[in-house]
């Protein structure tokens, strides 16, 4: 599995749609196996989900992100893990333990929920799947 991590200045980017960096973590039984980075200098939607795509992301960590780059990203495959918040190694050790969900790591006024993109529609509910 790919994970993406949108970042900027050592924590996870607050907007998506104009994050610059990725880190990108290759994980292998529930471990960290590589790391890199990348810049992403698109801008537009179709060229920033087939940017995402094309580095081999299955899960995208991210911070604020417009609905219409959510349901791309997630008609392309790639499952999208949003209002995440903090330092974005702390964001990944609770992916990797499975405590994304705790409020934590949540944006402000989030209320305990993730907005969802499900196949055409939008729902709270829990944040990841490994």
């Amino acid at each position: 599995m790919r994970v993406a991590i949108a970042v900027f200045d050592g924590r996870i980017s607050p907007v998506f749609d104009v994050a610059r960096r990725l880190v990108l973590v290759d994980i292998e039984n529930g471990h960290e196996v590589r790391r890199t980075e990348q810049v992403v200098e698109e801008t537009d939607l179709g060229p920033r989900v087939s940017r995402v795509v094309g580095l081999g992301a299955n899960v995208l960590i991210c911070g604020a992100i417009s609905r219409p780059l959510e349901a791309m990203l997630f008609s392309a495959g790639v499952e999208v893990l949003p209002q995440a918040c903090g330092p974005w190694e702390n964001v990944l050790r609770a992916f990797l333990s499975g405590q994304l969900t705790e409020q934590a790591f949540m944006m402000p006024g989030c209320c305990g929920q993730r907005r969802r993109f499900r196949g055409g529609q939008y729902g709270a509910g829990p944040a990841f799947r490994m």
